[in-house]
């Protein structure tokens, strides 16, 4: 059987590999999925800056105003609310720090594949 699929994959081998046209991008469709990403990704990140800024504010709401039994559980959301913000802060700065040291432009949109690939 391992024979066959191997037959049948170097048979099939220079159909795939002259498939492309000339001039087409290698990684095209990698290249828009990489791109697509990475704008999903900066809707999101300010979404969840706000839900996180939101809680901690909710939080500091139910505190100031809630009933004395509540205010443990106000402190928690606080809590959870700042850790949140330094998480995400602390990830959004590495990411820069660390595009800057290798030379990825972040104004661009981020790296993309067919600028990392060796030109022929």
């Amino acid at each position: 059987m391992k024979k066959l699929a191997l037959t049948v994959g170097g048979l099939l081998l220079p159909l795939v590999s002259f498939a492309a046209e000339t001039g087409a991008p290698v990684l095209g469709n990698v290249d828009t999925l990489v791109t697509s990403i990475g704008s999903i990704i900066e809707k999101v990140v300010p979404i969840l800056f706000t839900l996180a800024l939101v809680g901690f504010f909710y939080g500091l709401v139910m505190y100031i105003f809630g009933k004395e039994d509540d205010k443990a559980q106000a402190k928690k959301t606080m809590i959870w609310g700042v850790v949140a913000l330094f998480v995400m802060a602390s990830v959004w700065g590495l990411v820069t720090f660390l595009g800057e040291a290798v030379g990825i432009g972040q104004a661009t949109g981020g790296p993309s594949v067919g600028n990392l690939l060796p030109k022929p």
